[in-house]
Order: C-alpha cells, then sequence, then structure tokens
C-alpha cells in the first residue's frame, strides 16, 4: 500500500511525516538493490559437482579402494586444479549488480514534516515529495506534480533525445536532470522501480554457452561408450577365471583411461589465452564463455543509440526558406539557444552555427518555456531594428507566425528520415515569418557501416534494436547499411519471429530481454551490443553480451566483452579469436574421443590377446600426465579462422574420431602384437611397449588432425612443439629407465618412433576422407 502524502491547509503538497517515513521504511524496505552473496565455500564446492569430476572422484575413491594413496593424490590434484581455474573466471553478475545499485543518487532533496531537508536516497519511499534540481539524479521512480524539467533517460530508454517532462509525467530512477526544477512524489523505490526491476532480468539471466553443451555432449558420449566396454570386458575376465583382486586393477586401468581429465581446464585455458591475445587489441573479456560463443554467433542484435551512433546530438540538416541562408538561420537559431548549460539541442545549434554570431546582436534571452513551448531572444540588427527570434516544435512556431504549405510538407520530409526538427522565425514590426528549419539527429559511428557490412561477410546477421521510434532507427538503419523490415513489439507476428526483422523499434528493456530468450529459443547463438543501463539484461543473457568503450558500469558489468577503445572494430577481432579458440577446441576434443576410444579398446583388446593386463593403473596415470601436457598445448596452436559461424557438430565429431580411434587401435594392436609374438617380450616389458605406443601413437593422431588440410601445410605453434619435446623425452625416459616400470631395448623403442611417425601422415589423410564424408 502506497502512503499518502500529507498537505496543508492550502492543497500544496507538504511530503511525509518522519514517522510515516519510518514506517513505511519499515514495510517497503530501502530504496536500494539488493545484491544476493554467494559464500566462496558454497561456489568452490559447486565447481566439484558437474559430470567429469564426478568421474575423477570416483577413481580417487577407487584408487583409495585399493589402498593406492599416491595414485588417488594426483588425481585429486587435477580435480582441485580444475575448480580453482573455474572458479577464477566467476563473480560477474554479482559485479553488475553492485554497477546497479551505485546509479542510485546517493543523496536527495526530501520534503519531511513539512521542510526540506537533505537524505540518503536509501532512505526514501513510496510517498515522499523530492525536488528534482539541474545536474541531479533522480533518486526513485517519481511522478512530476509542479515545474518542468529536460531528463536524460538515454541510459534508461536509449532515447538519443532528452525529454520535456512536466506536472503528471513521470520520471525513472538513474535519469539525470538537464534544465529546469520539479517537485514529484515518488512512486517506487529500490528494485520496485524501472532500474530495480532491470536489476532482477540482469540477475535471472543465464544463457547455457554451445560449448558448455559440446562438453556435456562429448563427456556422455564418452561415458556411455567406454562404460560398455569396460562392463564387456569385466564379464569376459569373469569369464576367463579371473577372480576379484585380479580384475580390480584391470578396471581401474580402464576406467582412468576413459576419464577426460583435462577437458574443463583445456577448455577454459584456450579462451583464457585468446582473452589475454584480446586485451592487446582493445578488447576485455568479463567473462569466458563470451569468448566460446564468438566463433558461433550467427545473429548479433545491436542497440543505436552510442553503439551505432555517437549518442551525441549534431545538426544534421538546415532548410532555410525563402530570404534567408543556411548561415543566417543558423545564427537565428543560435541566438534563441542557450550559450551554456547541459541542454545538448542548444549545444548542437551553437556548435553548428560557430563561435561568434556576427548577425544580429543579441539583446536578452528566455530559454524554453514550458508554458509557449518555445525560447527566444530580443535581438537588433545592425540599422538598430529590434526584432525577436523564436525557437521551438514546427507546430508551435507555425501557431505563432503561420506556415507556408510547404514549409510544412518540408517538416515532414525531415520528420520521416528520424530527425528531430526545430522551426525557427523570425518577427519584427513587420509581422512574423518563418526562417528555416534545422534537424538534429545522433549520426552513426564512422566505422559502423564497415563493421555491418564485414559482419555480413562472416555470416554474422545484424539486427538493431532501440527503444527510439520506428522513423529514427529506420533511418539510421540505412545509413549503416543494416536492410529490411522494421518491426515493433506491438507487432505479434514479428515478435513470434524477430530474426525476420532488420530493425526492432519502441523496445523496452524487458522487451531486449526477452528477444535475446527468443532468438536463442529458436537455435540462433546470439550477440548482443550495447552501452546502457537499459541494455544490461539483454546483455547478460545472450551468448556473447558486448559493451562499447563508452557505455555505462552497469552494461560493462553486465556483458561478456568490453570494447576498451572507441569504435565497433574490436567486434571482428573477438569474433575471428573466437573462432581461433573453436578451431582449437574442436581438435582437442576430437583428438580426445580418439584418445579414450583407442586406449579403452586397446586394454580390452591387449587383455584378450595376451590373456594379461597390458598397463597398470601407475602407468595410466603417467600417461594421462604426460598425454594431456600436449593436448592442453593446442590451445596455443596456430589456427586460420574459419570464415563463416562454427557449429558443433558432435555426432560428426565423434563419428571421425572413432574412425581415427579404430586406426589408432590398429596400430596399437600391432605394435604390442609384435611385441609379444614376434620378440617374445616378458609381461612387464609388454606393459611399457603399450605405455611408449600410446605415447607416440598419441604424438601422430595430434599432428594428423590440428590442421584443415595437410598437416604440412600450417607449422606448429612454438608451444605445441616444446610439449611435444617432453612428451617423448617423458616416455622415452620411462620406456629406457626402468624406474617405474621394465626398460625396453633402444632399437625396440627406436622402432616405435619410426613407425609412429609414418603413422601420422596415414591418419592426415584418412581425417580428410572421413571429415569430407561425414560433414565436419
Amino acid at each position: 500500500m502506497q502512503t499518502a502524502p500529507s498537505t496543508d491547509s492550502a492543497g500544496a503538497g507538504t511530503g511525509l511525516s518522519m514517522s510515516q517515513a519510518r514506517e513505511a521504511l519499515a514495510r517497503v524496505g530501502p530504496n536500494e538493490i539488493a545484491q544476493p552473496r554467494e559464500g566462496l565455500a558454497r561456489r568452490a564446492l559447486g565447481k566439484l559437482w558437474a559430470p567429469v569430476p564426478w568421474m575423477l572422484e570416483a577413481a580417487v575413491l577407487l584408487e583409495l579402494a585399493l589402498g593406492k594413496q599416491a595414485e588417488a593424490a594426483i588425481i585429486a590434484a587435477l580435480v582441485l586444479l580444475n575448480a580453482v581455474v573455474a572458479l577464477a573466471q566467476e563473480g560477474r553478475a554479482q559485479q553488475a549488480l553492485a554497477a546497479l545499485r551505485s546509479r542510485l543518487a546517493l543523496n536527495a532533496s526530501v520534503r519531511r514534516d513539512g521542510a526540506w531537508v537533505t537524505l540518503p536516497a536509501r532512505e526514501l519511499v513510496p510517498g515522499d515529495l523530492v525536488k528534482l534540481s539541474l545536474g541531479a539524479v533522480v533518486p526513485a521512480d517519481a511522478r512530476l506534480t509542479t515545474g518542468d524539467v529536460l531528463l536524460d533517460q538515454s541510459m534508461l530508454t536509449g532515447e538519443s533525445v532528452p525529454v520535456d517532462l512536466g506536472a503528471g509525467a513521470s520520471a525513472h530512477a538513474g535519469a539525470l536532470v538537464c534544465r529546469g526544477e520539479a517537485e514529484a512524489l515518488v512512486t517506487a523505490t529500490g528494485e520496485r522501480t524501472r532500474f530495480g526491476r532491470t536489476a532482477e532480468l540482469v540477475r535471472s539471466a543465464h544463457a547455457q554457452g554451445t560449448q558448455q553443451k559440446a562438453v556435456l555432449h562429448v563427456v556422455r558420449n564418452l561415458a556411455l561408450f567406454n562404460g560398455a566396454v569396460i562392463a564387456l570386458l569385466v564379464l569376459y575376465a569373469w569369464h576367463q577365471g579371473l577372480g576379484l583382486r585380479a580384475i580390480e586393477p584391470l578396471v581401474l586401468t580402464a576406467f582412468l583411461a576413459s576419464i577426460p581429465v583435462s577437458l574443463p581446464a583445456t577448455f577454459t585455458m584456450a579462451a583464457a589465452l585468446s582473452a589475454h591475445a584480446l586485451a592487446g587489441r582493445g578488447v576485455l573479456a568479463t567473462r569466458l564463455s563470451a569468448l566460446d560463443e564468438a566463433g558461433s554467433m550467427d545473429l548479433l542484435c545491436s542497440d543505436k543509440t552510442g553503439t551505432l551512433t555517437r549518442n551525441a546530438l549534431q545538426v544534421a540538416r538546415v532548410q532555410p526558406f525563402d530570404g534567408f541562408d543556411e548561415a543566417r538561420l543558423l545564427a537565428l537559431a543560435a541566438l534563441a539557444s542557450s550559450d551554456g548549460g547541459s541542454d545538448p539541442v542548444d549545444a548542437a545549434i551553437r556548435a553548428a552555427a560557430g563561435p561568434s554570431v556576427p548577425w544580429p546582436r543579441r539583446l536578452d534571452f528566455q530559454a524554453f518555456d514550458p508554458q509557449t513551448r518555445r525560447a527566444q531572444a530580443r535581438v537588433v540588427d545592425a540599422q538598430g531594428r529590434e526584432m525577436r527570434v523564436m525557437k521551438g516544435a514546427f507546430a508551435t512556431i507555425a501557431a505563432a507566425v503561420g506556415s507556408a504549405e510547404g514549409q510544412s510538407r518540408a517538416a515532414e520530409a525531415l520528420e520521416a528520415q528520424g530527425h528531430r526538427v526545430l522551426a525557427v522565425a523570425l518577427q519584427d514590426g513587420a509581422g512574423g515569418r518563418m526562417a528555416g528549419l534545422v534537424a538534429l539527429g545522433d549520426p552513426p559511428r564512422e566505422d559502423a557501416a564497415q563493421i555491418v557490412a564485414r559482419l555480413h561477410d562472416h555470416g554474422v546477421r545484424v539486427l538493431m534494436v532501440t527503444g527510439d521510434a520506428p522513423a529514427t532507427a529506420a533511418a539510421v538503419a540505412r545509413r549503416v547499411g543494416i536492410e529490411g523490415p522494421v518491426c515493433t513489439p506491438d507487432d505479434a507476428a514479428a515478435m513470434a519471429r524477430p530474426e525476420r526483422c532488420a530493425v526492432l523499434a519502441g523496445v523496452l528493456p524487458q522487451d531486449k530481454y526477452r528477444l535475446v530468450q527468443g532468438l536463442q529459443a529458436a537455435g540462433h547463438t546470439v550477440g548482443m551490443c550495447g552501452d546502457g543501463a537499459n541494455d544490461a539484461p539483454a546483455l547478460r543473457q545472450a551468448h556473447m553480451g558486448i559493451a562499447v568503450a563508452q557505455a555505462t558500469d552497469v552494461a560493462k558489468a553486465a556483458a561478456g566483452l568490453v570494447l576498451t577503445e572507441p569504435g565497433l572494430g574490436g567486434i571482428m577481432s573477438a569474433i575471428e579469436e573466437g573462432r581461433r579458440t573453436f578451431g582449437r577446441v574442436q581438435t582437442y576434443a576430437l583428438n580426445s574421443i580418439i584418445k579414450k576410444v583407442a586406449t579403452v579398446l586397446f586394454i580390452a583388446a591387449g587383455f584378450m590377446m595376451t590373456g594379461q593386463a597390458i598397463l597398470s593403473p601407475l602407468l595410466m596415470i603417467v600417461l594421462l600426465v604426460v598425454g594431456d601436457l600436449l593436448s592442453m598445448a593446442l590451445t596455443t596452436d596456430r589456427v586460420t579462422p574459419a570464415r563463416l559461424p562454427n557449429v558443433w557438430r558432435i555426432g560428426a565429431l565423434t563419428a571421425v574420431a572413432v574412425v581415427l580411434g579404430l586406426a589408432q587401435l590398429l596400430f596399437a594392436l600391432g605394435v604390442l602384437a609384435a611385441g609379444a609374438f614376434w620378440l617374445h617380450l616378458a609381461p612387464e616389458a609388454l606393459m611399457t611397449l603399450a605405455f611408449l605406443t600410446l605415447v607416440c601413437a598419441g604424438q601422430a593422431t595430434i599432428y594428423a588432425i590440428r590442421v584443415r588440410g595437410w598437416l604440412w601445410e600450417t607449422p606448429p605453434g612454438r608451444w605445441l612443439v616444446a610439449a611435444s619435446v617432453a612428451d617423448l623425452l617423458i616416455g622415452v625416459g620411462v620406456a629406457l629407465g626402468g624406474a617405474i616400470t621394465a626398460p625396453l631395448p633402444g632399437a625396440v623403442v627406436l622402432g616405435v618412433l619410426a613407425a609412429s611417425a609414418l603413422l601420422a601422415p596415414a591418419l592426415n589423410g584418412l581425417r580428410r576422407l572421413a571429415s569430407a564424408r561425414l560433414g565436419l
């Protein structure tokens, strides 16, 4: 229930009493946006509750059950490493809400007990009477009771032109008073304000990224496949008469081989390295998942004001009427404009007129009067004749001095182009006449049209989303190269299929938020580019939210990417880097599936071939560590970005991986068979041979799949080469050293290395053939 303000005998508002305000404050709460907090411990535990951690945690329990504390400690360390990396990238939603809170005015002028007092804005309640003065921030949603103000609401509504409000109009929390003074009755505070509802949208906004889904699908496919293989292996071993104690190490080894240990950390590392590269190009990644999506984005929703345009009013057109030229018209308009202050309309006109006004001379000036709806000045020309110059909306000035038929059509034509049109008139002893029209607009950024064209060439369609009127939005869209239908939220058919529109005009913050949700539900990977608090919920909900350089703190905190330099060029940098990241991650995923499929089947087939376990759990852990060292180095490899948006095709990826995994399996079984039946190696040495074979085959596979073309077309990155050398040194060192397993003869080691070198081009050719056939 809203508390009604008290009134004196004359009926003038006197606001609330202190006791009324205290009661209301206890009932509705402070005028601030609540910020939920989640403890560090709770967030950390959340990182341990996911499919990959579950598998690793199960492996830790199995190792402990078998009394292998050292192996359990190594796996537990991997679990904690993944959790720490993920935890370090969180916390952006809390920062967004903190920025929203900071937008509320710290203090407000309030009428309490019949007197004006200054109080913290958080103490305001519905029913309070507040004073809005020049330069102040509106402290809560309110309805004007007396006075008139010019409010800049661009950060709330997206409107680039300030609005004049008088008694009875509504003002929203966070708007800036540019001119005038008024009293207003508070109607909503805190989270019930328009700003507060925006904060709630930011808090609830979340989009599951395509890469997150890909991780889950990869893990699911591996778990199902390897689980079936392990079950069959257990049944076979039991059928062969092996006891439980003999089966346990075999099952544990196969289980460890099936876990993609470094998969979460690798995905995070790939994005983190790309974020570091982008930082040097004026793009700051505040949420790494946004970079993951940049390569897949196919539709970019862009705000107009401050994003595609400069958010700075300028004189766009000057149309003088008979007897006047452009210079004289601008001079007259400047005479009817304030010399200073924060009125952006007057500032734009005086800037266009130049620093001096040679004709005529101003005697006095009357600023915009809400009663007459115009500004005017008394001037005198060189002959000493006194005249009056008026400036205002065309209808207002036409009512004062009259207008010709063609003049009205000229004003309508300029308005149809999306301009704000002001008429200028001169009144002297002979009467009044129209001098001409001054059209103001928010011009597009210099690079906007070029960026829109480049995005189109890269398979990304741009959809302008703005709170401006349809005519204004359409005019800007044409100038930046966005072609297509102009729609509004009132058009039910358009909102049902918004991707068919080129421009959505007249939208509110919740419209943008729901638009992004609808586009995501339709299967699009959506980017959102904006600069104001009104864009924050959509920026948070989008797969890739982008805040431009001049954006508010609210928008920057809600976005996943922040452009730190003027212009929109950073968007293309982010897309290209995102596609490089996608290529690296896809290569890692492909390699991970190949390795897990081949290794688990190798363990099962090797057991059937030799009648013994061909790898011990300790060797498998070493193999996991050295193999993942090489696989994670793929995050630094050289990649050419794709021309069109990337799409995760998990089915095709898995099919290609299975084909290559089977080829690697045949190679490994051939080497094992040679060791067992030709060289007649002892069981312990056979384990060492199996270990070295998997190390070398893994090397060959990495180089076979890291590029789309032939493996020699693009040289590998230096970190990949370094990791490859380290991996081989560890593998060969274990094979020759005899510290944790039986040593192999040097000739056998050289033979495995040579055979693996021949395997790489064979797998590369097979990968190209399978990818072409399966559509990867």
